[in-house]
């Protein structure tokens, strides 16, 4: 019985370094590409829209949104995230895009783009949500039901392909936290 577990012990340490090592080789850049990838992802971050508002009221905007749900039969989605993060960036882009997702956001979803940033990190919002930043990263989605209760957090990476989004988890994710129509 010890012999097997020191050699469990032992592949599982070979299988560990190896992996690491695969790893480290493959995502090994020069100054140069790492400098280039900086600039290009600055460059395409000035392109893109700004959806995040620091100096925004987000308890009082996150209120109307909830009854403006309530109102219209939607739920509301929360964008959290930043004009600093290129992901969120890109995901606000692709959807507004991409006919297809823009369209289920608007006939399903009072959408708010909540900050989080140096300059205002809503902290009181956050926590009330239960700090998903802190957890996923950003963007990261909360979604709430028309009464204004958290229904969903859903973290962003899950959501990714490549360097973008893909566009059927995207529209899953929508579909899924539609409000369901009785």
């Amino acid at each position: 019985m010890r012999k097997s577990v020191n050699r469990i012990l032992v592949l599982g340490g070979i299988l560990v370094f190896s992996l690491n090592y695969a790893q480290n080789t493959s995502t090994t850049l020069t100054k140069e590409q790492v400098e280039a990838k900086k600039k290009a992802a600055a460059e395409e971050k000035a392109k893109l829209p700004k959806p995040y508002h620091p100096e925004a009221d987000a308890e009082a905007d996150i209120a109307n949104a909830v009854k403006l749900a309530k109102k219209e039969g939607k739920n509301v989605m929360i964008q959290a995230g930043g004009n600093w993060c290129i992901w969120c960036l890109r995901f606000n882009n692709y959807v507004q895009q991409t006919p297809e997702l823009k369209s289920l956001a608007d006939k399903n979803f009072v959408y708010y783009h909540l900050n989080w940033s140096q300059e205002n990190k809503n902290e009181k919002i956050f926590a009330k949500y239960g700090n998903p930043g802190d957890k996923f990263g950003y963007p990261v989605f909360i979604v709430l039901d028309s009464d204004g209760k958290q229904i969903h957090t859903q973290d962003s990476s899950v959501l990714e392909d490549g360097s973008g989004y893909s566009l059927e988890k995207v529209k899953e994710f929508f579909s899924n936290w539609a409000p369901k129509k009785s």
